[in-house]
């Protein structure tokens, strides 16, 4: 038999569903290229669990906070299991978007105007002129996001709600319209871009991401190949810059009418179900989803 891989999953951020789809996916799929895998649904007692399972290789399937928010990878450094994905700073790093906008825009990668203010601040004044996105500064899948349209008289009242679940923090940004585009970084090269377009509405949001038929990928992206390169070299940029590991995927707009292309965030534990984004851009590589999940365990270590 194989290494025997815990594939950690599920966890209590809000992408709790997400996360658990994602590793089931990846536990069949390790199954079927010869590991022996146990799949471990995360709770607060995880370090005793790993304790006492000592797997080879932990396999992080989790989404937000505390899976990829360098707090799980903290654990698995102080316990000796090698992991997957990013490592404590990068994974860090990258789920403040705020912070890691910084450090990609000092790398040259261009990124949209932006500004952090409290949820109270943004519900009570227009922090930038309108059309402009307000998204929480540290969660994934769209979760949280606001459009702010243009003509709109108050800033969005739900966000100041009592029982609003995505932090304190909001990160404002002027809006680009225009294309959704993404690109998937493995071993320090490009696996290509795909552009997403949702399905109803203007919109890739929490929905339009994970319903079926929410969303519709055009992989590769129907673009110039100027653009498309571009987009190869910010995200292998964003990934270096802030020190990803393993597999990491860079989101994107492009508005064609002003030819301005912004770097948005990076996802250094992306969606890694059969039908998830990084999975078609490795099959459009050659690389189907088995061999992606083995490359991915065979290059987990300490020290990310």
């Amino acid at each position: 038999m194989g290494k025997h891989v815990a594939v950690l999953m599920g966890g209590w951020s809000v992408e709790r569903e997400v996360s658990l789809s994602s590793g089931a996916a990846c536990a069949r799929a390790l199954e079927g290229v010869g590991y022996r895998v146990t799949r471990v649904e995360v709770g607060r007692d995880i370090a005793e669990v790993l304790a006492r399972l000592r797997p080879d290789v932990a396999f992080n399937a989790l989404h937000g906070r505390y899976g990829e928010d360098g707090t799980i990878q903290g654990v698995l450094e102080i316990l000796a299991i090698p992991y997957t994905h990013s490592g404590v700073l990068a994974s860090a790093l990258a789920i403040r978007k705020d912070k890691a906008k910084t450090v990609v825009a000092a790398a040259g990668v261009p990124v949209a105007q932006g500004v952090t203010v409290s949820r109270f601040e943004a519900a009570r004044r227009h922090v930038l002129p309108p059309p402009y996105v307000l998204k929480p500064v540290d969660e994934g899948s769209s979760v949280g996001v606001v459009i702010v349209k243009k003509g709109r008289e108050h800033p969005p009242q739900e966000i100041a709600r009592q029982d609003w679940p995505c932090g304190e923090t909001m990160l404002a940004e002027s809006f680009v319209a225009g294309r959704e585009l993404t690109c998937a970084v493995m071993d320090g090269k490009s696996l290509g871009v795909t552009e997403i377009r949702a399905a109803t509405g203007e919109f890739y949001d929490y929905d339009a991401k994970y319903a079926k038929g929410g969303s519709v990928h055009i992989c590769p992206a129907q673009i110039l190949p100027n653009l498309y390169r571009q987009i190869e070299e910010c995200a292998l940029t964003a990934h270096q810059a802030i020190g990803c590991r393993g597999v990491s995927r860079s989101d994107f707009r492009y508005d064609d009418a002003s030819d301005t292309l912004v770097w948005l965030e990076v996802n250094t534990q992306p969606g890694m179900t059969e039908t998830s984004l990084v999975p078609e851009l490795a099959a459009h590589a050659g690389m189907n989803f088995g061999e992606l999940v083995r490359w991915i365990v065979e290059d987990a270590s300490l020290n990310r």
